[in-house]
């Protein structure tokens, strides 16, 4: 694997590889990897891609800046990780190498309803910094293939949309399914800083989701919207958002559509920790 810390090395190193007509699969990560970020590299080579994954905490995407700072780094162990699964180049830039002309210098797009709502009315700003980065990710190394995670559904639909803006129609965009704990618990990384008793608990997110794909057959989704955020209020957890909608979308949904795909998504915090997590209703 090789290590490049400088966007102009890579991409003069990425396209002698695009010349030799080999395709370049990419992973954006903000580091401490698990194994959901592997499923995707391994994805990638599965598919015949050259594959290169970043390594970034971008700082523009944390409305909280205790939340940034606070983030798990764990690089030697992601390095090891990386090599274990066969990845061909790791990109590790510093803030100044993304952000040369300083955070607030970066163009910003506009994505609409998709900034509006739970995740967007909940993190004010996190989606103009997930573009800004994303764009400029895409700039230098310029994949055929993007491979992210459906845990940050939302996020994909935002990344979705800035490929459109950037008209890129050519870039083929992989979602790939969550990766999950035993006890259902979405693989993430924020996960490292939960205590044990709340670990014990943080599986109930999962619970619910589930709880609400259950009841989708003649239910009202109001009624188990309601049930699911009151149970989390007596475990402990502070829900920010419990929802349903359209999974072309992401328009919301008061109640079960079967006439649309639909998927369900939840927030909640217990102590400092935010989760987050969705399934789709089949």
């Amino acid at each position: 694997m090789v290590i490049f810390k400088e966007a102009a090395q890579l991409g003069d190193f990425l396209r002698h590889k695009v010349e030799n007509n080999l395709n370049i699969g990419f992973i954006p990560t903000m580091g401490a990897l698990h194994s959901g970020h592997i499923s995707l590299v391994k994805n990638a080579h599965a598919q015949g891609m050259f594959t290169v994954c970043s390594i970034f905490l971008n700082p523009t995407q944390f409305n909280d800046k205790k939340d940034y700072e606070q983030y798990p780094v764990s690089t030697d162990a992601d390095i090891e990780m990386l090599l274990q699964a066969g990845c061909d180049v790791l990109f590790l830039p510093s803030v100044e190498e993304m952000y040369p002309g300083g955070t607030d210098k970066m163009k910003t797009y506009d994505f609409g309803y998709l900034d509006t709502i739970l995740e967007g009315a909940n993190r004010p700003g996190h989606f103009k910094g997930v573009g800004q980065i994303v764009s400029r990710l895409l700039d230098i190394v310029k994949p055929h293939t993007l491979y992210l995670g459906q845990k940050d559904y939302q996020q994909c639909m935002v990344i979705k949309k800035l490929i459109e803006i950037l008209g890129l129609p050519s870039l083929n965009l992989v979602i790939s399914p969550t990766l999950r704990e035993q006890d259902g618990l979405a693989m993430s990384s924020r996960n490292r800083r939960l205590t044990e008793p709340q670990r014990a608990l943080a599986a109930l997110l999962y619970q619910c989701l589930v709880s609400i794909q259950t009841k989708q057959a003649g239910g009202n989704f109001a009624i188990v919207q309601k049930e699911c955020t009151d149970l989390l209020i007596a475990k402990g957890f502070t829900p920010e958002y419990v929802a349903l909608a359209d999974a072309n979308n992401l328009q919301l949904l008061s109640n079960y559509d079967n006439s649309v795909p639909m998927i369900t998504l939840i927030a909640a915090k217990i102590g400092e920790i935010r989760l987050i997590d969705n399934i789709l209703l089949q």
